[in-house]
Formats: C-alpha cells, structure tokens, sequence
C-alpha cells in the first residue's frame, strides 16, 4: 500500500438500514479513491434524529443533511505523512430519500457522498464558485472513475 493512501478506517452503523447494502469493502475502495494522502476515518451512518441534532450543535442548521464532516485537523500544518483525520457522518434517511429523488441508486448516492465527505476532510470546499467547480470536477472525475455516472 502506498503512503499516499495509508488509511485507518472505522465504519459505525448506528443507523443498521444500509449495513447489508453498503458494505465495508465498498466504503473502503470509494475512501481510498478520494485520497490524497494517510488518512485516519470514521465512517458513521445515523438516522435523521441523530443527524439533526450534529447539525444543529456543530453547524447551527436545525435539519439533517445528508453528509457532514469534521476534520479534526482541518487548517493545520501538517507533514506530509500525517494522517488526515475526522468524521464523516452520512444520514440514512437523507441519503435515500436524494437518491430517490435524484433517480439513482443509494450505492451511487453513497459513493458520491463518501467521496464528497472524504474531499472535505482533505480541505476541498465549496465556499464560493471557484472552490465549488474545482471540487465537482475532482468529484466527478473519482466517481466515473468508480463506474458510476456523473454525480452532477
């Protein structure tokens, strides 16, 4: 295993509904994907009780959303073998819903959102429209590179 993708990964099914369909092995090859260098990861999926209250304690928005990530060393200088660590929270009933929605299936509205958190995690953002299209294209160009359709 390469440096650049060393990962530490813990995977919490708080919420069970997607623990058969959404399996270790999958979350595991869509994070190392999406890195960029070590990593130290929880995944958790919650239900949309307990994603609204992480939501309206650590961002002030009082409604779940469907991914939240808190990089624990987010705008520290880091060595370049230091593991990027944080949480990444998926809301079950969010995710299912938008992919319903979105007329995909919740194994490619997950890998997104995984990918999606993962990137956070690293300090991609999407704060203004530079940020916001530099991050769909690396997105984009992970998750095709997964076998799945374009998320945007």
């Amino acid at each position: 295993m390469s440096e650049k993708n060393k990962l530490a990964l813990s995977v919490q099914y708080a919420d069970p509904r997607l623990q058969e369909a959404i399996t270790r092995p999958m979350i595991r090859k869509w994070v190392k994907a999406a890195l960029f260098a070590p990593a130290e990861l929880t995944i958790r999926f919650v239900d949309a009780e307990e994603g609204q209250e992480l939501n309206r304690d650590y961002r002030g928005k009082d409604y779940a959303t469907n991914v939240l990530t808190f990089a624990y060393n987010e705008g520290e200088e880091m060595d370049e073998d230091e593991p990027t660590r944080a949480d990444i929270i998926l809301c079950t009933d969010v995710l299912q819903r938008e992919a319903a929605e979105q007329k995909k299936t919740v194994e490619e509205h997950t890998a997104h959102l995984i990918v999606h958190g993962v990137l956070h995690a690293q300090g991609y953002d999407h704060e203004d429209d530079d940020e916001a299209a530099e991050m769909e294209g690396i997105e984009t160009e992970i998750v095709t590179g997964l076998g799945y359709a374009d998320p945007y």
